[in-house]
């Protein structure tokens, strides 16, 4: 299981949202890279970072944040937040970005996205989907798109997509602990995908919790930064982890 630390951005800084409130941010640090070299320096090799202003804007905003953190850290970067064009993927990637996740789009356009499925491969798109109660939001999380997320992870899955990371906005920034229901359910009916849980962890329990449904993959956010779980604990949980 990849432990996969997040970092959001508004106005080039690291930032937290609870549950996808732009109004509930919580500033965490003015230089991303900071937060990114402590990871780095503890050996996390993964990093989840959203332009939080791309998203809302649709349209990616903080290109010298994500410029920064790909060339100055060895980290495996996804990159979501704000992508709507091919050469939006083409630029990130040259960045040295590894995977985009690309969430509206997937729901507004999606003979685009399968197209770059299929055009640059299934291991660098991912599908980022944001439920409420399984229904997809999109929008940076404003708007909720009437579209079911088990319908859209079976059209996916079918046009051969391999990496899903899936947000519960109702647990993400709670530290109430995640959704294991919701991730213990696409795991029975999709096991060929690697599932990235995303909102709501809180504890080591939680990713202990997290490993015992079968999820690929945990984005873990909020609980960093306010110390409810050290870096250096990651690796007393299971050496694999990092």
């Amino acid at each position: 299981m990849r432990i996969i630390p997040a970092i959001d951005i508004i106005d080039g800084k690291c930032v937290r949202l609870t549950q996808g409130d732009y109004a509930q941010k919580t500033i965490y640090g003015d230089n991303p890279l900071d937060a990114a070299r402590k990871f780095e320096a503890v050996g996390l090799r993964y990093l989840h970072v959203v332009d939080l202003d791309g998203a809302k804007a649709g349209k990616i905003s903080n290109w010298s944040t994500i410029n920064d953190l790909a060339a100055n850290t060895s980290l495996e970067i996804d990159f979501g937040g704000g992508i709507k064009t091919e050469d939006d993927l083409t630029r990130l990637f040259a960045a040295g970005v590894q995977q985009v996740n690309i969430g509206s789009i997937a729901i507004r356009d999606p003979d685009k996205v399968k197209g770059w499925i299929a055009k640059y491969g299934a291991d660098r798109i991912i599908l980022s989907a944001d439920v409420r109660d399984e229904v997809i939001a999109v929008g940076g999380w404003q708007e909720n798109s009437a579209t079911m997320l088990f319908d859209v992870l079976s059209a996916y899955v079918a046009s051969g997509i391999r990496y899903v990371t899936c947000t519960d906005i109702g647990t993400d920034g709670t530290l109430q602990g995640p959704n294991l229901a919701l991730y213990k359910k696409i795991r029975l009916r999709f096991p060929s995908i690697r599932l990235i849980a995303s909102g709501g962890v809180g504890s080591k329990d939680d990713l202990l919790s997290l490993r015992e449904t079968g999820v690929d993959g945990v984005i873990i956010g909020k609980a960093l930064y306010e110390n409810k779980i050290a870096l250096e604990e990651l690796r007393t949980i299971d050496s694999g982890l990092c």
